[in-house]
């Protein structure tokens, strides 16, 4: 079996943020498989690459067509934003190749990491992620509200700083606005909150605010909202935004 499969992350939209790992993935790829925008980002070409771009919503599709190729011998890079492993297609094409056949577990696959969205939207700000964090998904398409709000609770009540990836879309507008709702019960109005727009990417929006003012409806499925702690700060400075950061230490009284 010559084929390989290399599940690369393109980072959040601008090329110097693509690691040269997965550059070089992307050249010696035979195929490259990935959903169109994603694809877009990909602007090297190789002799003879061929791509077969999808929509969002067929990861498993995609998945079991790159491992296919590869099982074929084809030299496959599946392209995903951000960093493949997080919310991204690394986990579907393990999903893929755990439920499809077996000889698909004897190929090369690799993961190549990129940089996600909680990373480039901490970067843009300062160093909010400095303490411990956790990331969720406020997209219910695999897994329940119920279940994304049980997270929620758990991890405010843990006082993590709390990453929000996919927080609204037009299928379902309100639930950022619910979110906000429910941490509101849990943690001080007081509490930083920062929203970025298609960090990374050259066209970056930033909103500095608190839990107690934040607008959801400021957001779209491009922004990446963190929710802080009670170790988040912010630095003053005049005539521009602040600094946000979290301190690494303990804070008395928090939880």
């Amino acid at each position: 079996m010559t084929g390989t499969l290399t599940i690369v992350g393109v980072g959040p939209g601008l090329a110097e943020l693509i690691t040269p790992a997965a550059a070089a993935a992307i050249a010696s790829a035979t195929d490259l498989i990935g959903y169109g925008p994603y694809l877009d980002r990909v602007t090297s070409t190789s002799p003879g690459q061929i791509r077969h771009a999808s929509d969002n919503r067929v990861e498993l599709d995609r998945a079991r067509h790159a491992l296919a190729l590869a099982r074929d011998g084809k030299q496959v890079a599946v392209v995903s934003g951000g960093d493949p492993g997080v919310f991204a297609m690394a986990a579907a094409v393990f999903e893929a190749v755990e439920a499809g056949p077996v000889a698909w577990r004897d190929l090369d696959i690799r993961v190549e990491p990129g940089v996600t969205a909680m990373l480039a939207a901490a970067a843009e700000v300062g160093a909010p992620l400095g303490g411990d964090f956790c990331a969720i998904s406020l997209s219910d398409n695999l897994k329940s509200w119920t279940t994304i709000r049980r997270r929620l609770e758990a991890a405010a009540a843990a006082d993590f700083v709390v990453a929000l990836y996919n927080p609204l879309s037009k299928a379902r507008p309100h639930q950022l606005g619910e979110a906000f709702a429910l941490l509101r019960q849990i943690k001080p109005a007081s509490t930083v909150v920062v929203m970025v727009r298609a960090a990374g990417s050259g066209d970056v929006g930033r909103i500095i605010t608190t839990l107690g003012e934040v607008d959801p409806d400021k957001a779209d499925m491009r922004t990446l909202v963190l929710i802080g702690s009670s170790a988040t700060r912010l630095i003053a400075r005049e005539g521009k935004s602040p600094f946000v950061y979290t301190l690494r230490r303990e804070v008395e009284g928090g939880a």
